[in-house]
């Protein structure tokens, strides 16, 4: 009961969050846009509660999703943003060595290996292809892929995708 309710309140306010300046009650919202969107985050609670929470709370704790805000605006953008620019560069000057590599990120839940992978996804010139999931290693296609970081097995995930997985154990375990 506790996990449909709260899979329900959190797309109660997702959609409500997407909805805003629409309506006429505080200049936010119309009393229809708020009964539909009542009625689907109760339909969508039903249907995914045993999905969205599963044995474990820990993402119901509001400091968890503070953290995420401040990763999703600090390191992420700041990462992405270098990726950005180093993508740039090695489009215009040709200088690109790609090649699959294996991480061990050591994260062991399966929200964190999510959250790893869709930002090491997000991040150009990266692309999470695999998960093992026996060890929670990470399959990545790499744009230049560096001789030191093939020295060690699996390679060092601070080449690839920097501070994400300190970040994501905070959040995610």
């Amino acid at each position: 009961m506790l996990a449909f309710v709260v899979t329900s309140l959190v797309c109660f306010l997702t959609y409500l969050f997407l909805t805003t300046g629409s309506g006429s009650i505080a200049g936010l919202w119309s009393i229809e846009e708020i009964l539909l969107g009542l009625l689907l985050s109760l339909f969508a609670g039903f249907i995914s509660q045993n999905i969205f929470i599963k044995d474990s709370y820990r993402m119901a704790n509001p400091k968890r999703w503070l953290l995420f805000l401040v990763y999703l605006f600090g390191p992420f953008f700041i990462g992405m943003a270098k990726a950005n620019f180093d993508v740039a560069y090695r489009v215009i000057t040709g200088k690109i060595n790609p090649g699959i590599v294996r991480i061990s990120p050591g994260i062991k839940t399966d929200l964190g290996i999510t959250m790893l992978a869709n930002s090491i996804t997000l991040t150009p010139g990266t692309l999470s292809v695999d998960v093992d999931e026996k060890t929670n290693d990470l399959y990545v296609h790499w744009i230049n892929v560096k001789e030191e970081a093939l020295k060690k097995k699996p390679v060092d995930e601070r080449y690839i995708c920097g501070s994400f997985p300190k970040w994501v154990r905070r959040i995610a375990e």
